[in-house]
């Protein structure tokens, strides 16, 4: 049967694309996906055929993918981060599930491990991931999973958390969260992982400065045991005693 590659491409940098997922775009005659990603692998492999549009335009991408699926060709759909965490593999699942393809998903690293890396340790306990984008999901129900979040003490790693579309949206998150966390709570800004102008900031929720924070970032928000060393957030996992407020 013929294989249909939806693949995370982590980060975008070669060194943290995994052995699989560079596999699998070897194997493939055409590699599909948002015009901005299509960038980062195409250096890595010049020779293939490459079908790109813009955001927005997924579902169409997906078709006109599945279309080159069809008529033998492998394809593999590139996400950036992981395939499967807001990525490309449910809507290839759910658009592929009557035709005669195999869908292989690939595993990236996402967001919340790479930045995390960059941080030091801030997801050493028990975490949510959040996006602030409501293209696909309704701003009210973005609210009530951060206020349940926080108030649960979860460290919370928040994608997609402003655009020049989305402006307030990481203004109103802070405010949600400041209702169940304190101020001093450490906070972690991480921008351009794996790529040209990466950095990483260190901050409270207090302090926490909107202005500073893109579309290419990555925020992440500690629980009540998390602390700031130096430039690193540590959030302790009881190791070297029981965590307050942890069973």
């Amino acid at each position: 049967m013929q294989k249909f590659y939806v693949v995370g491409i982590g980060p975008g940098s070669p060194e943290q694309m995994t052995a699989q997922a560079r596999e699998a775009l070897a194997a493939a005659d055409v590699i599909a996906g948002y015009g901005a990603y299509v960038k980062l692998v195409q250096p890595l492999y010049p020779d293939k055929e490459y079908l790109q549009n813009g955001m927005t335009g997924e579902v169409k991408r997906c078709e006109l993918a599945l279309e080159q699926a069809m008529q033998g060709k492998t394809v593999a759909m590139i996400s950036s981060g992981d395939a499967g965490i807001y990525g490309m593999a449910g809507l290839v699942l759910e658009l592929a599930a009557d035709l005669p393809l195999k869908v292989v998903v690939v595993p990236g690293i996402t967001a919340a491990a790479s930045g995390a890396a960059l941080l030091g340790a801030p997801l050493m306990h028990d975490f949510a991931v959040i996006s602030l984008s409501d293209r696909l999901t309704k701003w009210q129900l973005i609210e009530k999973r951060l206020a349940a979040a926080a108030a649960a003490d979860f460290n919370v790693v928040i994608y997609n958390p402003r655009s020049h579309g989305r402006q307030e949206h990481l203004a109103r998150a802070r405010e949600i969260m400041l209702q169940y966390k304190k101020p001093e709570t450490p906070v972690g800004i991480v921008k351009n992982i794996g790529r040209e102008g990466e950095t990483a900031l260190v901050t409270t929720l207090g302090e926490l400065d909107c202005e500073q924070v893109d579309m290419f970032s990555t925020v992440f928000v500690g629980n009540s045991q998390t602390y700031i060393a130096g430039d690193r957030i540590i959030t302790p996992r009881g190791y070297l005693g029981k965590a307050a407020g942890h069973d």
